[in-house]
Order: structure tokens, then sequence, then C-alpha cells
């Protein structure tokens, strides 16, 4: 698991106070993950994330001190704040190949860079002379209690959905086009040593500059937004509003969703209505039409004609709550040689 709950793009987090740190509690807890995108980046991931990427992946998750370690079956990672390094443990080969934060901000930056080239292709953007300009965007933000109630692995929770909408300047949803993260939240009261998980999180977004997501990587999130460059704005949302939401989360479904503008609807309705017209008057057009739909429905769908539509889903499962944590669990396990 690489570089989870990190992600690529700098925001502010929020003010955070600067005052001496309080003493800091021990915790751990076992976790289940999934990550799951549609589209290309889906297909991408999919084919080279194995097995987790399609069923998910259950992890240990400690944190003490300045350091948090997270450990699944095959690998595991190594976090330390005061060194601004990263530990990656191969747990087969008994090997682990260490990274600053230097480096993978390095590694982020070319990999939003690829991504948005990838994009371009895609999308024949290579051909563009020049960049629409920036639309200006407003931010909402909504918090629903539900009132349903829930047992989920020993926890008594409440249902909470946040709704994070990213939208252009003056305009609603509908008519403008943007961007909806809407954060469905099973929430047990409050659990104190779980707060340093996310105050973990936070202190390692401020060293390396990006918000975070839950079980979401760097690689992962750098291509999202790259492709996606509104969820900057609702992931920042959703860490300084979010944050403010009392509970604990036990179980957590994050759904990112694209939204079309009425422009581009109207646009893609009449590029439907011109092809039509096309391969009705030649048998070269009709072959190549079908051939397009065949392509698009192989690869993962397509989107044309529809308003919204849900590019992103991340699911976080807690299992387990403890608040023992021993120095040799975050630590790189004795025997296991540095790989350069």
């Amino acid at each position: 698991m690489t570089h989870r709950r990190s992600v690529a793009i700098a925001l502010t987090l929020g003010a955070m106070a600067v005052a001496a740190a309080p003493l800091r509690a021990d915790v751990r807890a076992d976790e289940k993950g999934k990550v799951e995108f549609a589209g290309m980046l889906g297909r991408m991931f999919n084919l080279f994330g194995g097995k987790g990427a399609r069923e998910g992946v259950a992890s240990t998750v400690a944190v003490k001190g300045d350091r948090k370690a997270t450990l699944n079956d095959v690998t595991g990672q190594i976090i330390d704040l005061s060194e601004e390094k990263i530990y990656d443990l191969d747990l087969k080969k008994k090997t682990y190949k260490v990274t600053t934060f230097a480096e993978l901000r390095r590694r982020m930056e070319e990999a939003e860079k690829k991504a948005k080239d990838d994009a371009r292709k895609e999308e024949g953007g290579a051909e563009q002379k020049s960049a629409p300009p920036q639309k200006q965007m407003e931010v909402d933000f909504d918090v629903k209690k539900t009132g349903q109630t829930r047992a989920i692995n020993g926890f008594n929770t409440q249902q909470t959905v946040v709704t994070v909408t990213v939208r252009e300047k003056g305009k609603t949803l509908e008519q403008g086009g943007g961007m909806v993260m809407t954060t469905d939240m099973w929430l047990a009261p409050a659990i104190k040593e779980m707060k340093e998980i996310r105050d973990f999180d936070m202190r390692y977004a401020q060293k390396l500059y990006g918000p975070m997501m839950a079980g979401v990587s760097a690689e992962q999130m750098a291509a999202a937004m790259a492709l996606y460059p509104m969820m900057k704005q609702a992931a920042a949302k959703m860490n300084t509003d979010g944050s403010k939401i009392e509970g604990t989360p036990i179980l957590t479904v994050l759904t990112s969703e694209s939204v079309k503008s009425e422009e581009q609807l109207a646009a893609e309705a009449k590029q439907s209505t011109d092809q039509k017209t096309q391969e009705r008057t030649s048998v070269s057009g009709l072959i190549g039409g079908f051939a397009k739909r065949a392509a698009a429905k192989k690869m993962g769908g397509d989107d044309a004609g529809k308003a919204r539509a849900t590019f992103m889903t991340v699911t976080t499962e807690v299992l387990k709550v403890a608040t023992s944590v021993t120095p040799d669990e975050m630590a790189v396990p004795a025997g296991f040689k540095e790989s350069k």
C-alpha cells in the first residue's frame, strides 16, 4: 500500500495551533479500505492494483508520537514526521525502501503532470492551442444528521451525511456544472484516541503540503485531481469543516461526482445527433458508429448525455481500536534489509 492517506495538490488546511503540542496518546486500529475509480482511472488502477484494488485492503494503523505505521499482509509503511521520511516495507521479501518527503513531492508533481498529459491526449486536447479561462468557483457545505442508527463492529453508530458542492460562481450546479463530494458517515461516540490518527494525518499534510483523504494514495489523487481539478477545493472544504463534526467515523463512504453544465450537455446532444446523421448516410459511418459505441461500453461505459457521473468512491471501515502501541510496532522489523 503506497503512501495511503496522502494526496497530490498543495492546499491550505486551515489555521492550526502553533503552541507546544499536548501529550499524545497511542492508538492502533484495524481497518479495511477500498478505492474505486470509474473510467480511465478505474481501468488503470484495477489493472495494476491487483486483488486489493478490486476487493479492498485490510490493514492495521498505529500512531505513536511522530510515527505512524500502516501494515497489511503483504506491505507496510512507516511515516516519520521528525525525520521527514517514509519507510515502505515488503513483508514477503523482508526489505524496505526509504523515501524523503522532498522526493515524494517530486513524484506527486510528476504523477499530476503525466495524468494531465494523458487526459489531454484522451480528449484530443493536444490540438488545442490555448486552454479556456478558469471559472470562479464557490463551495457549499451541508451536514445532515439522518437519525438512522446502526451497530457496526460492536460500535453503536448514527448516520451523518456531509455534502460539499463546488459550482460556478453565480450559477446553480445544474446551470454551470461542477462537482459534488458526498461523505456518508456512521459515527460512534468520540473515541479520543482515534483523533490521534487524524491529527497525525493533518500534521503530515502540513509537512507535505497536501490535503488528506483517507485511503487514497498520492499517485491516485494526483491522477484524479489532474482530471478533476475541482477536487482540490472540495477536499480542502471537507477537511476543514468536516473536522468539526463530533464523533468517530466507523464506516465512511465518500463518493465524488462530476456534474456537467447545461452548455456541455447541449454540445454532447448536438454531437450525438451529428454522429447519427453521419451513420445513416454511409455504410462506413454506420460501422464506425457501432465500433465507437462498443469500445466505449467495453472501456467502462459512456457518460455522454448524463448530467452526473460518479468518478471515485472511497470506503473506509474501522474494525477494532486498541490504545496500546509498543515501540517495536513502529520500527522497521529486525532483519529487514534496505533496498536502494
